[in-house]
């Protein structure tokens, strides 16, 4: 059988991508509601990773660390999201989007179509180019082994992070309380700097098969909106307007890399 070309297999996937979310724009049209894109966001690059899986004759164990890897970062992540979803219902993002857009013209099919899910599936294909380009070539060598580390890292320190706000939430004692302890004491996002590491440490892999360097615009893009559009930035605004003492936290605890406390003043 003849290599499938890493053209013809970006633009499969992309149509993979496109046509998962109109699926689930027609959900969102019975549901009146756009929320739970968050979650297939992760579901999504699991199934790209699987459809490249499939499409692609490479090296077996290369391709098996990077699908396994995508996998176990998507799906506990859109399971989270989605279960988070499902308890507090519509995300108030959304509800302000559609509300911006609405007096233009725009009602919520039409709206939901043009900024939310056609452009999450583009986006979502372009953030994982690494687990699709990186699944030609053969071997695991020195630069994809530091990748599988900073992706594990990354895994358990997202992870790790969740549970421990989680865990804070569900305490009634904490309510309208800032949560600054355990990995948040040494960042305000550990779970967006987990996402950082999880797709660097895949574009590392990626980088060592023949061309695998042009999924570069996938992390790139990831680590851009993570640190300036709608990551860190969107979420602060937030809590800096409905949380006392958020100004504190921010000026003793990093912004987004892990580092030590400043001492309270």
């Amino acid at each position: 059988m003849t290599e499938l070309s890493m053209l013809h297999l970006a633009g499969i996937n992309l149509a993979i991508a496109v046509g998962v979310f109109l699926c689930l724009w027609l959900l969102a049209l019975r549901l009146k509601d756009a929320s739970f894109v968050d979650a297939f966001w992760a579901f999504g690059m699991v199934i790209l990773a699987i459809s490249t899986y499939w499409l692609v004759h490479g090296d077996g164990e290369r391709q098996l660390v990077l699908v396994g890897l995508c996998a176990v970062w998507g799906l506990r992540l859109g399971l989270h999201l989605f279960g988070r979803w499902r308890r507090d219902g519509k995300d108030k993002r959304y509800t302000n989007l559609f509300a911006r857009v609405e007096p233009r013209g725009f009602g919520f099919a039409k709206a939901s179509l043009l900024f939310v899910f056609l452009p999450q599936s583009i986006l979502m294909w372009l953030v994982s180019l690494p687990v699709q380009l990186g699944q030609y070539g053969s071997g695991i060598g020195y630069l994809a082994m530091a990748g599988i580390a900073l992706a594990v890292i990354g895994i358990l320190f997202e992870t790790i992070g969740d549970f421990q706000l989680e865990s804070f939430r569900k305490n009634p004692e904490n309510a309208g309380k800032i949560m600054d302890r355990g990995l948040w004491r040494y960042t305000r996002h550990p779970n967006y700097f987990g996402d950082f590491c999880v797709w660097w440490g895949l574009f590392l892999i990626a980088a060592e098969a023949p061309w695998g360097w042009l999924a570069l615009p996938g992390p790139l893009f990831l680590s851009w909106t993570l640190l300036k559009w709608s990551g860190a930035p969107l979420l602060e605004r937030g809590l800096a307007e409905t949380r006392p003492g958020y100004a504190d936290y921010v000026a003793r605890t990093s912004g987004f890399f892990p580092w030590i406390p400043k001492k309270s003043l």
